[in-house]
């Protein structure tokens, strides 16, 4: 008998899909209708030995109570803000992420996003389809970066390889982090208010969860500054979405450059039309290497855990 298996959501890698029909017994909750769901989940539930989920997904202590058999949660991403550890720890539950696979890819989507930023890329195409060059309009000249402080609040493998790309082209990077990293030459922050009031960019890679809900608030924007630019590829409840808003209505914020928001994929009308945001649905990691990586990730670790094999990527 293959262990029955809870699949949240489907992976982009069709070979991660087949390997998974193979190696398991899987009940695809993503497949059914949402009115349909809380009774398919009730018949299957019973049998459920390993859920597959997402970092956006999670599961919480609702559904866990649902799984009698649960063993282990594998989450297809990073982030466990989602998943309710409290509850898996109660249970002795594991719980295994996919670190290291989307590192390249989410650090170059940083700096793709600053750059746009800095450059106003989707300001100056829509300069050239709307006929403005052709016309003789103005355009206003962009920044450079080279010279200018790039600040990253969260310093672990995506704020390290965020830092070097930023240094690639010319930057000063500096860190901030409640706990310092030993090892490393860029210097870190006495305080994350400090490190945006020394940016002119300050890119958001720390970790999602109460502890660092809304750390990007009015004062942090402020410090900024109406010359300095968000950037935030971690998750949307870092930064208070309100305060962000205002700040660029107001200009007391130069820029915002945002992949992720606090309520995805209901990203607010304000937002969506200001002209000083660049805007990306969340998909850093996006990429046919990467997802299959991440999705391969995923079913080597349910494929250890349920041989009796140490867990390639668990969380503690």
């Amino acid at each position: 008998m293959k262990p029955e298996v809870l699949v949240m959501a489907a992976s982009p890698s069709a070979d991660v899909m087949a390997q998974l029909e193979q190696r398991f017994d899987c009940h695809h909750l993503w497949q059914q209708p949402r009115e349909a769901q809380a009774a398919w989940l009730q018949n299957v539930a019973p049998g459920v030995r390993g859920v597959l989920t997402t970092g956006a997904i999670g599961i919480n202590a609702a559904l866990l109570a649902q799984l009698p058999k649960i063993e282990i949660v594998a989450v297809n991403g990073i982030g466990t803000d989602a998943v309710d550890l409290a509850a898996t720890r109660a249970r002795g539950i594991a719980v295994t992420n996919t670190p290291g696979v989307l590192t390249d890819d989410v650090a170059d989507l940083a700096l793709t996003l600053l750059l746009s930023a800095a450059r106003r890329l989707p300001a100056l195409d829509f300069y050239v389809r709307t006929g403005a060059w052709e016309a003789g309009k103005p355009v206003a000249p962009t920044r450079a970066l080279r010279g200018k402080v790039c600040g990253v609040f969260g310093f672990g493998r995506i704020g390290q390889a965020i830092a070097a790309r930023a240094q690639a082209f010319g930057m000063q990077v500096q860190y901030f982090q409640p706990r310092a990293i030993d090892g490393v030459t860029v210097p870190r922050a006495a305080s994350l208010l400090a490190l945006a009031q020394a940016s002119d960019y300050l890119v958001v890679a720390a970790p999602g969860g109460a502890a660092t809900q809304h750390a990007v608030n009015a004062e942090v924007l402020a410090a900024l500054g109406p010359q300095g630019t968000l950037v935030n590829i971690a998750r949307g409840s870092l930064v208070d979405e309100e305060a962000l808003i205002t700040a660029l209505r107001g200009r007391t914020l130069g820029m915002a450059a945002l992949d992720v928001f606090a309520d995805e994929p209901r990203v607010p009308v304000a937002l969506r039309e200001l002209d000083n945001v660049v805007l990306t649905p969340h998909i850093g990691s996006l990429t046919v290497e990467t997802r299959h990586a991440m999705g391969q990730l995923v079913v080597d670790n349910l494929s250890a855990h349920f041989s009796g094999k140490p867990l390639l990527t668990p969380v503690a």
